[in-house]
């Protein structure tokens, strides 16, 4: 049973859920209302939360810049190149874990008689989360199984939206190589992790970016997977598959392994070991997750919560051990149309055993609503004040900053250096453009936080690759790194290339649409103190990027 308390089971739940980080004290607006439909329209100027909230990397995604305040290019300078990392939209619950044993947790107060006025509303708004989840994706051309862990509106919305606004960022660009699509065909290359909410998540940009550049539909390109691995016994990836590239926290022997030290691949194989390694078993990491966890401020907040919800004879009887609850019993929901069905049993893996349990599943489910707003149209930040949401938050992003964030000083860039791939495989496109080869016109990648996470560390951005040493345990009074703002859901960076014509080649770079500086060792790259535009030859040579032959 999981609880608060024990570190190693925290330590493997974090590293489960893509999505456990917290905002800082300012995020992204989400009361602006959804459009009726899953086509693709423009979001407007995103504006400032008027009161904090903390979805952590649950949070809703919205632009952080308007693209009419981008920085122009120099005199002279045309797009001749684009490409992305996004990670998959916002998405529902990823199991029958945290909406169970809160709701059995609720059905024992209301049997005791002990629910306040606002406790009596939570069991209904469990249940709508959870028929949510239990349907997620049913009726939804583009999701081919329904049920917990696929896209929500707000996820399909968030990846079409991206592509409209990529579209009109370089509209003439796009104009153009549409227009020489019969001539000069350039290539759109598309690659996801192949894991489903990536699959997706990709198939609704293209669809969206097309529709909006028709002449860009013959242009789509998914290359064939790398292959063979593992040599002894081949696994057959779809075309458009790159797990070594886009899922390199994961990789596995029965599908991915390398043997062969010659081969280029090894090495990425070799450092998603150690991290994996490093993730499950490090015993520095996991004394500081249960460090942070223990803090009873925890369980000061679980209490806050709890009491708002239930008597406080009940709340004693959970925080004196009486009672404990757990994702045990089985639950059947069928679609309104009679045509789909799905029946579910919990695991009695995930549990509540103290008053710190119990909030953080609250807040798990406070985090995931904005992005069930369609689905389940519930609210849950009268049961999660800002106070507690903020407490819950910081346990969480402390389990993202050392699972696959910057981490500790001691352990050197084992969280990251697996996205040494990913980040060479941004370089190695922009080479080719250097190079004079235009075969690609773009290039868009699909993937999940445990990669834009390690990759936003290796690019060394600001406020992002903080490392703590190990006396000092990560907080948020020493330490700016927010999954909020490191990887949202659909959390993106994006290089853009211009040309003079004349061999000088420029990229500015976006991250989540906000022009963002490359590492801070490479200013001098810059084409002025001011600008976004950086020399892309003094750009490479600052991260020691070296061209293949």
């Amino acid at each position: 049973m999981f609880t608060l308390k024990n570190a190693a089971l925290l330590c493997l739940l974090a590293a489960a859920l893509a999505a456990c980080n917290s905002s800082s004290n300012s995020s992204p607006n989400n009361d602006v209302k959804p459009s009726p439909t899953a086509g693709p329209v423009p979001t407007a100027t995103p504006t400032p939360s008027p009161v904090p909230v903390y979805y952590q990397t649950k949070t809703p995604y919205q632009p952080q810049q308007d693209a009419a305040t981008y920085e122009a290019a120099p005199a002279g300078y045309t797009p001749v190149y684009t490409e992305l990392l996004a990670r998959h939209g916002s998405r529902g619950l990823s199991s029958l874990k945290y909406d169970l044993a809160v709701y059995n947790m609720w059905k024992k107060a209301s049997d005791d008689g002990a629910l306040t006025p606002l406790g009596q509303q939570l069991g209904p708004d469990v249940l709508k989360i959870m028929k949510a989840n239990f349907l997620l994706g049913y009726g939804v051309n583009g999701i081919s199984t329904p049920g917990y862990g696929n896209e929500t509106q707000t996820g399909i919305r968030e990846h079409q939206q991206l592509a409209v606004r990529l579209q009109s960022r370089l509209a003439g660009y796009w104009k153009q190589v549409g227009d020489a699509a019969a001539s000069k065909p350039r290539q759109i290359v598309a690659v996801t992790s192949g894991v489903d909410r990536a699959v997706d998540s990709g198939a609704f940009f293209v669809a969206s970016l097309t529709k909006a550049q028709p002449n860009l539909a013959g242009l789509i390109t998914y290359p064939a997977a790398p292959a063979p691995y593992p040599v002894s016994k081949p696994v057959v990836q779809k075309d458009g598959t790159n797990r070594f590239l886009l899922y390199f926290h994961k990789l596995v022997a029965k599908t991915d392994e390398v043997t062969n030290t010659a081969d280029p691949l090894y090495q990425t194989y070799q450092d998603s070991q150690a991290y994996q390694a490093y993730n499950t078993s490090d015993a520095d990491q996991l004394a500081l997750q249960a460090g942070a966890v223990a803090d009873p401020a925890v369980q000061t907040a679980g209490r806050a919560v709890l009491e708002r919800l239930f008597s406080k004879t009940f709340v004693d009887k959970i925080a004196n051990g009486t009672y404990s609850f757990s994702n045990t019993g089985s639950f059947t929901y069928a679609s309104d149309d009679g045509k789909f069905t799905s029946t579910l049993s919990g695991d009695g893996k995930t549990g509540i055993a103290s008053a710190g349990d119990a909030g953080a599943l609250l807040y798990e489910l406070y985090s995931i609503a904005p992005a069930m707003k369609d689905e389940a149209g519930v609210d849950f930040t009268a049961y999660m004040p800002a106070e507690q949401a903020q407490v819950f938050a910081q346990v969480n992003d402390t389990a993202d900053f050392y699972s696959k964030g910057p981490g500790m000083v001691e352990k050197g860039s084992v969280t990251w250096k697996m996205a040494q791939i990913l980040q060479d495989d941004f370089f190695n496109e922009v080479d080719a453009i250097a190079k004079g080869d235009l075969s690609h016109a773009a290039k868009l990648r699909f993937a999940h936080a445990e990669i834009t996470i390690p990759f936003a560390s290796i690019m060394g951005l600001k406020n992002v690759l903080l490392q703590q040493p190990k006396a000092t345990a990560y907080r948020y009074s020493n330490n700016p790194w927010r999954g909020a703002y490191v990887s949202p859901m659909a959390a993106n960076m994006q290089w853009d290339v211009y040309s003079d014509g004349k061999g000088g080649l420029l990229v500015k770079m976006l991250y989540n649409e906000q022009e963002t500086d490359f590492k801070a060792a490479c200013d001098s790259a810059k084409i002025s103190a001011t600008s976004h535009f950086y020399d892309y030859g003094k750009l490479k040579t600052c991260y020691g990027h070296i061209a293949r032959p």
